[in-house]
């Protein structure tokens, strides 16, 4: 699965990914509920470096909550979730996409549930739910690391050949 151009559904926001996701995951926190419309996000996650933005143009970015941790962009022309940016000092950056605008190769199979408490719509998938602020948070960082060590594993192999 490589990189390659994505963006919302009418066409009017796109971009490009470089390398697959890190992982990919469904958020049910209320933030997620209001920018999306809907009971959850599915989301996939990338290294900021992999992601090249689209024209700052073409997106409307908005701050939901203090403290402002995530930048989430919908397409100026229709108003759709586009792009979601993260960038907290010390960590790193990340990009959050949703996962209707890649191509379906692009695609990962959904790693888990986050801020499941807060669910509208019960999941019946057998993937982890995880509820609540911190388990929620120490959750991503768990899965954040297991996509960065595969990554250096994969490199590391694929150096050795």
């Amino acid at each position: 699965m490589s990189g390659g151009e994505c963006g919302c559904s009418c066409g009017a926001t796109r971009y490009r990914v470089a390398a697959p996701a890190l992982f990919r995951m469904y958020c049910h926190c209320t933030i997620c509920q209001e920018f999306t419309g809907a009971a959850h996000s599915d989301l996939s996650v990338f290294a900021a470096a992999a992601v090249t933005l689209p024209p700052a143009a073409a997106v409307s970015f908005g701050r939901y909550r203090p403290p402002p941790a995530i930048n989430r962009g919908k397409c100026r022309a229709c108003g759709a979730p586009s792009v979601e940016v993260m960038d907290l000092p010390l960590l790193p950056k990340l990009v959050f996409v949703p996962t209707a605008n890649l191509a379906p190769a692009q695609q990962l199979a959904p790693s888990a549930h986050f801020f499941y408490n807060r669910r509208l719509q019960a999941a019946a998938d057998g993937l982890p739910k995880y509820g609540g602020y911190w388990p929620s948070q120490l959750a991503f960082g768990r899965l954040y690391l297991q996509a960065l060590r595969r990554r250096k594993s994969v490199g590391a192999s694929s150096t050795q050949s």
